[in-house]
């Protein structure tokens, strides 16, 4: 068997890397930096023979599209896992518009077929800016859009980790809004998936969660994995290594895969990201990329 590729959980490849990967995918390797130790680098191999699929994740797929001929004449298996939230602005400051991210999200589904692009409804925050009644008004007006272009959504609530629940409090801290656990109130949870649940069948669109701690089934919302053996077999009708990802959370079900992006190299400035830490270390990172080398950030080893 070969290698799952995830490009990426750490920062979105097909926004802002898509030249350097298919450079990556031309030369057969790539060059990833340790996250823990940044004098360490392992090597990926990329070619088609060594890759079984390349699992993408993203929040505009635009400059990846010119890239996927490419791909298909190449030989290789992929899909992708599509981010589209419809959050306000103070949260999502720089991601597409939500009418803009429908428009390429339904490109991409035309081009690879919408089995191969899945919808990630994730994070669910509720606030003050984004109360019950409003997710469900944004959640239907996006399946409405969405509604054959894809057959599958991923649903997650915000995990409220120290660096999320910091980035969180300086918003309350400068605006007033107010953020609300609802882990903390598994009804409020409950009632929150049972509507979404509903609104997605509605559209022909089977929701699954992911990562999530409390068991949804009962709302017609079964566990998920993003990177999954079951799908890949369904998709390309091939048999991939079934062991979970023992890099992920616990509750993730993930499967095992090599992830080649690097953190704090994200340009959508999510407000609840845990992939950026640092705006300055962004920046030099963003100055330090070349498109043409082995490794996403400075000159490597």
């Amino acid at each position: 068997m070969g290698t799952i590729i995830s490009a990426s959980r750490r920062t979105d490849i097909p926004a802002f890397y898509s030249d350097w990967f298919i450079n990556r995918i031309r030369e057969g390797y790539a060059l990833v930096q340790n996250p823990f130790n940044g004098s360490m680098f392992s090597r990926v191999d990329l070619t088609c023979a060594d890759v079984d699929v390349i699992v993408f994740w993203t929040r505009d797929a635009r400059p990846m599209l010119k890239h996927l001929d490419e791909l298909d004449r190449s030989g290789y298996r992929y899909y992708f896992q599509y981010t589209l939230n419809g959050l306000p602005r103070l949260l999502e400051p720089r991601v597409p518009t939500a009418a803009d991210a429908v428009a390429t999200f339904r490109d991409l589904s035309r081009a690879v077929g919408r089995e191969r692009v899945i919808w990630r409804f994730d994070p669910v925050i509720v606030s003050d800016v984004t109360p019950e009644e409003w997710i469900f008004d944004n959640f239907e007006s996006l399946a409405r859009q969405l509604r054959g272009y894809t057959s599958r959504v991923v649903i997650s609530f915000a995990d409220y980790y120290a660096k999320v629940a910091r980035s969180l409090g300086r918003v309350t801290g400068s605006t007033g809004v107010r953020f609300y656990d609802v882990h903390c109130d598994p009804a409020r949870l409950l009632r929150i998936a049972s509507r979404v649940s509903e609104i997605a069948h509605c559209h022909s669109i089977s929701p699954v969660s992911c990562a999530e701690k409390v068991d949804l089934v009962e709302v017609g919302i079964h566990r998920g994995k993003c990177i999954s053996d079951e799908l890949i077999s369904g998709m390309f009708g091939i048999q991939v290594d079934s062991r979970k990802d023992r890099y992920q959370r616990k509750a993730c079900g993930c499967i095992s895969s090599r992830d080649i992006g690097h953190y704090d190299t994200c340009v959508h400035g999510c407000i609840y990201c845990y992939a950026t830490f640092n705006g300055g270390l962004l920046s030099r990172n963003r100055a330090s990329h070349d498109p043409t080398g082995p490794v996403m950030v400075g000159c490597g080893p």
